[in-house]
């Protein structure tokens, strides 16, 4: 669902391309307002942000993540090669199932954080966030002369599709005979979807009951509306990004991109067991994870900040003690349900217990935030 900006350039992909605007063009019908996402242009909103997120905590959400990274690996090396330079062990996995990792540079600093899905022949890596190409280009620097294993860049090639809610597995069977209840977090399914091959993926996304639906591009616009179709008996709407990020950050989950970067090592994001191993062996960054649980020293913490007064800080703003500049906010959305601001922050440890009282600066003046434990709210 990309849409380019330099439209007379010559196009390696046109048939990409053209599925890309019939997309946009299905949800223009739908009344999407759209905004720049990592070069793309995806629905922030379809006119109602309030409904849409309350479609997803009561019935079932549809959400377009096709921006989102997507590298397939293959090749007889593929499994031995990123066991070598991820950050969590992959080793284990049998062909669908997945696991969360991050790609960390040598002083233990994230420059990637996605899901890793094992298949018979090839392994998946979907970014969490929405960080373009970055992903791709930061593992290809790893991909030696001699490794038998091949990146494919499949960002645009392929589509994504985001079914979350109470009801999602509902939509999911009805629209594609698919019996997905059972499926546990990060397992996969094949599915063919439209004549295509494709996978359907347990995820985290909303703090809901969520699946994607991972197919060849050409394939989404018909995906899609068989989910509008199957799904409308079960209250089914389109959902833009404003929705799911206020879901997002309810849910506690920090993304690659505001949450999770070259600023942060895992330890801090509170990642430990999710997206990083203390014992498979050597990879880059290893040694400093180690060294902070060995000793305990991780610097700060990733913790929910609830902002009374509904200011809602940009990316970036400092969060002061007093008069002590003790860390920043990473991402922050404004609750309807709380009447507040919601955000995510990274102050020093010593002030990341619940219910410690910060002040975050904003344009100038300083507003009172207070400490809350992740998740901001619990659902099924």
């Amino acid at each position: 669902m990309r849409v380019f900006q330099a439209i007379t350039q010559h196009d390696p992909e046109p048939e990409v391309r053209r599925a890309a605007r019939f997309q946009c063009d299905l949800m223009r019908q739908l009344g999407a307002i759209f905004e720049d996402t990592a070069g793309w242009s995806m629905p922030a909103h379809y006119g109602d942000p309030a409904a849409e997120y309350a479609a997803v905590r009561d019935a079932i959400g549809l959400s377009d993540l096709s921006h989102r990274g997507k590298i397939r690996v293959t090749g007889e090396d593929r499994i031995k090669w990123l066991q070598s330079i991820i950050s969590n062990d992959i080793l284990p996995l049998q062909p669908g199932q997945g696991r969360y990792s991050s790609f960390l540079t040598h002083k233990g600093k994230m420059l990637g954080y996605f899901r890793v899905y094992v298949q018979a022949d090839a392994v998946w890596v979907e970014d969490v966030g929405e960080v373009g190409e970055a992903t791709f280009q930061a593992l290809r620097k790893f991909l030696l002369y001699g490794t038998k294993a091949k990146m494919e860049n499949c960002g645009e090639s392929w589509g994504l599709l985001l079914v979350s809610g109470p009801k999602s597995a509902e939509a999911v069977a009805a629209a594609f005979g698919i019996e997905v209840r059972a499926l546990q977090l990060l397992h996969t399914l094949p599915a063919t979807i439209g004549g295509q091959q494709g996978l359907i993926l347990r995820t985290e996304e909303t703090g809901e009951q969520d699946f994607e639906v991972l197919l060849p591009a050409d394939a989404v616009p018909a995906a899609w509306n068989q989910l509008m179709t199957s799904g409308a008996p079960f209250g089914i709407k389109p959902i833009g990004a404003q929705a799911r990020e206020l879901l997002r950050i309810e849910a506690g989950l920090p993304k690659a991109g505001p949450d999770l970067n070259e600023e942060i090592v895992p330890p801090e994001a509170n990642l430990e067991g999710k997206a990083f191993s203390l014992s498979k062996g050597c990879y880059p960054g290893q040694e400093v994870v180690a060294r902070m649980d060995t000793y305990g020293n991780v610097r700060r913490h990733l913790v929910g900040l609830i902002i009374q007064d509904k200011t809602v800080p940009p990316a970036g703003s400092k969060l002061f003690s007093g008069d002590r500049e003790v860390g920043w906010v990473s991402s922050a959305v404004f609750s309807p349900q709380r009447n507040a601001a919601l955000a995510f922050g990274f102050p020093l440890r010593d002030f990341s217990a619940p219910d410690t009282t910060l002040t975050v600066e904003v344009a100038g003046t300083r507003h009172q935030a207070t400490v809350h434990a992740l998740p901001f709210q619990k659902h099924s």
